[in-house]
């Protein structure tokens, strides 16, 4: 597994070694404003690849997204008509919404997103909603009328709410899809198809997904892939839940798994895959040897785990910052005006809790 994807370049997730590190400004002599192609030339691409991944970084691979989002900020570089159209007539203030800000897969999307809007002078304000639709409603009505646009990570706000809320500010979707809506995604179907493609090599032929919040986005997207998968590759699956998408969530699907074992677990998220494992562990089951678990996000706490989880990582600071460069793009734009979502590649990162069925 080589991490690409049909639809992009490679994707890697918070803490890899693959992350782009900041590096001293580079001072170029004779230019009072760096261009375009000063930005190409000293990061050793074309003018056009300096602008997809500054402007579309989904068409880009990550690694060069990235790599040419630190050139264009070592030289100083901004895209001055992005910047102007908002702050002409704006605050210079954007906002991102996200579900729960205790959930680690939101820490590399916020980073992300806050780095590509200080890039452009623009500050970002962060609102946590817990969960809650109602919420997010009540956080989008103090909000819109201070900030230039908005970002929606992970919203659990019905699909004709979202169309009604882009119909009055420039607005994308993080990690959900809403026909008319611009969105920017990391792509579940493929991801869900290599977890269990995995699974299948090692010889499991039943998997149980551990179902995440009912009005999760990406929840019905990993399931969906996985009875697709099941029908590929000559599979049982079965879901269980919703539970919350938390240690004590996963914890508490042990119960309920237990009635009905299969030989492998695919769970919503990484948080609720580690709870599956202490507790599953605790009731006297061996992990890998009993049941294999696959999570979700590849955060930093699925390595503090025994065993480690094998997980699905996706680009999470590139998501980020791709939503905010997508919403700078909409701000001229009519209302309900929307290009194709913006999809960013995902990997499967082999660990311990993943192995061969046994007898």
């Amino acid at each position: 597994m080589n991490g690409h994807s049909g639809r992009g370049g490679s994707a890697t997730a918070l803490g890899s070694p693959e992350e782009w590190e900041p590096a001293s400004p580079i001072v170029m002599p004779g230019h009072a404003e760096p261009t375009i192609y000063d930005v190409a030339r000293v990061a050793g691409v074309s003018a056009s690849t300096v602008s997809r991944a500054l402007s579309k970084p989904g068409r880009v691979s990550y690694k060069t997204a990235e790599h040419v989002r630190q050139v264009a900020e070592q030289l100083g570089y901004r895209t001055g008509r992005m910047e102007r159209t908002l702050s002409e007539r704006g605050t210079g203030m954007l906002g991102i919404i996200v579900a729960d800000i205790a959930n680690p897969v939101f820490f590399g999307m916020i980073r992300g997103a806050e780095r590509a809007a200080s890039d452009l002078s623009f500050t970002m304000l962060v609102v946590e909603t817990q969960e809650s639709g109602d919420a997010e409603r009540a956080a989008l009505d103090r909000l819109i009328p201070v900030v230039d646009g908005v970002i929606l990570s992970s919203s659990r706000m019905s699909d004709s709410a979202i169309r009604s809320v882009a119909k009055r500010t420039p607005l994308v979707l993080l990690n959900r899809m809403v026909h008319e809506v611009a969105s920017v995604v990391s792509d579940n179907a493929y991801a869900i198809m290599k977890a269990a493609e995995h699974l299948a090599e090692l010889g499991h032929t039943s998997i149980c997904y551990l179902a995440g919040p009912e009005a999760s986005w990406a929840d019905g997207a990993r399931w969906r892939g996985l009875k697709t998968a099941s029908v590929e590759l000559d599979l049982q699956v079965r879901r269980l839940g919703p539970f919350l998408p938390t240690m004590r969530g996963g914890a508490a699907a042990v119960e309920h798994w237990m009635l009905r074992p299969s030989t492998a677990v695919i769970a919503y998220n990484d948080l609720m895959a580690i709870g599956f494992v202490q507790a599953v562990k605790a009731a006297g089951w061996l992990v890998p040897r009993d049941v294999s678990v696959i999570g979700f996000d590849n955060i930093v706490d699925s390595v503090l785990v025994e065993p480690h989880v094998t997980t699905i990582a996706a680009p999470l600071i590139s998501l980020g910052s791709a939503a905010v460069w997508h919403l700078l793009q909409r701000s001229g734009r009519q209302p309900g005006q929307a290009d194709e979502p913006v999809v960013l590649p995902a990997r499967l990162v082999v660990r311990g809790s993943t192995g061969v069925r046994q007898p």
